[in-house]
């Protein structure tokens, strides 16, 4: 059902929310646009910009991994300048309430943890982007060592340890999903009773495979986005107005 307004569409999430035992918030770019972080496909977004680097061509070509890195190094003012929003922050109102299990994450920003969610609470499918990684060996970098790795060079940074190329730890196009990670969300999905799905086109899988895999074992599913889904239709309220506006309320003191 979709809500008629945005008064409607709160009142119903509201009722749904108190009658939840278990609830796993499912969260993409549109939870943080208000933070300041651009989405990808909108107009304006991200790779409507630039051409998203996949995997294997950050892995074979040293002109892909500079071009991955100054990109990141020119992101860095916004990233670090975002604060979580009214959505991140009523997520975290409902963890401290007890209704939130844990956050199942498509974003990179950090911002669930930022708004006191614990760090083993947030999911994140495709990684984050506040540090880095070696492909080689798996050490972990802060940022600082890789700009100034790059900065002093010209060129993307390789691993102290092993020499194989250092990437931020997201997970690109054609890169693996995380092992771990998936295991954890689906077993989310599969023991809640409220699945809310919040400014993600549900596009990109297998990621947008989790609110189905909900709804099959007897969630109830909410789409809180402003352009409808492919999923609209299996949900049992779709709001498709401002997240911010939408889960203010909830946001509590």
């Amino acid at each position: 059902m979709i809500a008629k307004d945005l008064e409607n569409g709160v009142e119903r999430l509201g009722e749904m929310i108190a009658s939840a035992s278990a609830i796993v918030p499912f969260t993409g770019a549109g939870i943080s646009t208000e933070c300041g972080i651009p989405d990808f496909r909108s107009p304006g977004g991200l790779w409507t910009r630039n051409r998203p680097i996949p995997y294997d061509e950050f892995v074979a070509s040293p002109a892909a991994r500079d071009e991955s890195w100054r990109r990141r190094f020119e992101m860095e003012a916004t990233f670090a300048a975002a604060r979580p929003g009214r959505g991140h922050r009523a997520l975290a109102a409902l963890h401290r309430a007890g209704k939130v299990p844990g956050v199942v994450t498509q974003n990179i920003d950090n911002l669930h943890q930022a708004s006191g969610i614990p760090a083993d609470d947030v999911v994140e499918l495709h990684g984050n982007t506040t540090y880095a990684r070696c492909l080689g060996c798996d050490t972990r970098y802060d940022l600082l060592w890789a700009r100034t790795r790059f900065e002093t060079s010209g060129h993307a940074p390789a691993c102290d340890l092993c020499a194989r190329p250092v990437k931020t730890a997201t997970i690109s196009f054609g890169q693996p999903m995380p092992t771990e990670a998936m295991r954890r969300a689906t077993e989310l999905a599969q023991a809640c009773d409220l699945f809310l799905v919040i400014g993600s086109s549900l596009v990109v899988w297998p990621a947008a495979g989790m609110p189905l895999l909900a709804k099959r074992a007897g969630a109830r599913l909410v789409i809180v986005n402003r352009e409808p889904t492919e999923q609209d239709d299996d949900a049992d309220l779709v709001i498709r107005h401002d997240i911010g506006e939408t889960l203010g309320p909830f946001v509590g003191n």
